[in-house]
């Protein structure tokens, strides 16, 4: 059995269902990390919440570079920082599960999972296999194109001309 270039790992039906499966379990991750994002103010005034969450890349660093940007841009512009988080995970959730642009946004979601790392492994209480597995989740659904298993991209992904625009497009899925 070859593998094309451009098709998802493991085209038999068990494995579109698994890989289908996974991302919608994931998305469904988002859903619920953004759940707890309110706004206006993220828990700022509270120092609950996000705010609360946040604080530990400062109170209990990770790495010192990510700790001084957290100190010095994320945590006075609060406001700004609590809106895009909220955005990107509610987007994390809202195209993996619906399986569209799925390679670039099991990208963000590495990079999410990434930043939520540098802010809390050292929090206590806190597991920090589970933030391991989210990037390891994430990548998984980059490398298996996991949109195009019972996802929007599968449907989009044949209507795509043969444009440069088209080109790059398809990758994302």
């Amino acid at each position: 059995m070859s593998v094309r270039v451009g098709q998802p790992v493991g085209t038999g039906l068990p494995s579109r269902v698994l890989t289908a499966v996974v991302r919608v379990g994931v998305a469904l991750l988002w859903v619920q990390n953004a759940a707890w994002k309110v706004p206006p103010d993220f828990g700022e005034d509270s120092n609950g919440g996000l705010y609360h969450f946040t604080r530990f890349a400062v109170d209990r660093p990770v790495w010192g570079p990510y700790a001084w940007f957290a100190e010095h841009v994320v945590l006075p512009n609060f406001a700004l920082f609590g809106w895009v988080t909220l955005v990107v995970e509610a987007g994390l959730g809202a195209f993996l599960l619906v399986g569209l642009a799925t390679r670039l946004w099991a990208a963000i979601g590495v990079g999410q999972s990434v930043v939520i790392t540098l802010s809390v492994l050292n929090a206590p209480h806190e597991w920090h296999w589970s933030y391991y597995l989210m990037i390891l989740a994430h990548l998984a659904l980059f490398a298996t194109a996991a949109g195009r298993c019972f996802g929007v991209d599968a449907v989009l992904r044949p209507a795509l001309g043969e444009s440069s625009a088209a080109r790059m497009l398809r990758r994302l899925t």
